[in-house]
């Protein structure tokens, strides 16, 4: 993407629900859950076979959207993704989702007793 100023909260939003369609696009959600299956609760394996298909997923969904379908393409979007996750709890909620494809759930315990 050329110019990071003009993706705005509302593109980031576009993009992510983008992201999150094509995700459930049939053949995509048949892809990773084969390899969430074969990776079990192993979070190494996770790394390995489930993440890159949720990031090919990603690149291309975010060509539409001005930036390039390669690896700087993707962390510039990230970058800006969590730029405006701070200021927009809609584009935070969005990328918490596509997240949760390949991070579990993460829960914090306020018990200080350890």
């Amino acid at each position: 993407m050329s110019d990071p100023s003009i993706f705005t909260p509302e593109t980031a939003r576009a993009a992510l629900n983008a992201i999150l369609e094509a995700l459930e696009q049939e053949d995509n959600a048949v892809k990773i859950n084969e390899a969430k299956v074969g990776a079990g609760n192993d979070m190494l394996k996770v790394m390995q076979y489930v993440f890159p298909l949720i990031v090919q997923v990603e690149m291309d969904v975010i060509k539409k959207f001005g930036f390039t379908d390669n690896r700087e393409g993707i962390i510039q979007f990230t970058q800006l993704i969590v730029s405006l996750e701070k200021e927009d709890d809609i584009v935070a909620d969005l990328h918490s989702q596509v997240r949760g494809y390949y991070l579990p759930p993460v829960t914090i315990s306020n018990d200080m007793g350890l």
